[in-house]
């Protein structure tokens, strides 16, 4: 008897310019929404963000129905805000946004961190306190 398997989709979103992933999410203008499918990338177009505050953007990323934000830098406010509504933040990635939907598609994304960056950070990990120090 053969069963079939359900296929694994997951719906990403990366803010972008000028074809590469956008340096700070906090200002993206636009993402890009993708789906991913058993390694496959289907991309399903734009999405205009015209707002300016955390928890907006992250409800129109939610409304989209997006699981999974790929993103260069993004501030405390606005990474909470995004994972608040459901939606896994992986940051501190650069490069082209081919690369990069190939690089999450084939789970090597890890390839495109921001140099510098240690890697907790970019797992949604945010490590300010209060005084918006490090506690490292």
């Amino acid at each position: 008897m053969y069963i079939a398997r359900e296929e694994s989709m997951t719906k990403i979103a990366i803010p972008h310019w000028q074809g590469r992933v956008s340096p700070v999410y906090d200002v993206a203008g636009r993402v890009l929404l993708a789906d991913v499918v058993s390694g496959n990338i289907i991309r399903q177009g734009e999405l205009l963000i015209g707002v300016d505050d955390p928890q907006s953007r992250s409800l129109l990323l939610a409304s989209a129905g997006v699981e999974v934000l790929i993103c260069g830098a993004i501030s405390c406010p606005f990474e909470l805000a995004v994972k608040t509504a459901g939606i896994t933040v992986i940051s501190q990635i650069c490069g082209d946004l081919d690369l990069i939907l190939r690089a999450y598609a084939a789970g090597r994304l890890g390839y495109y961190r921001m140099p510098g960056c240690c890697g907790r950070h970019g797992q949604g990990h945010c490590r300010r306190g209060r005084a918006g120090k490090s506690r490292l």
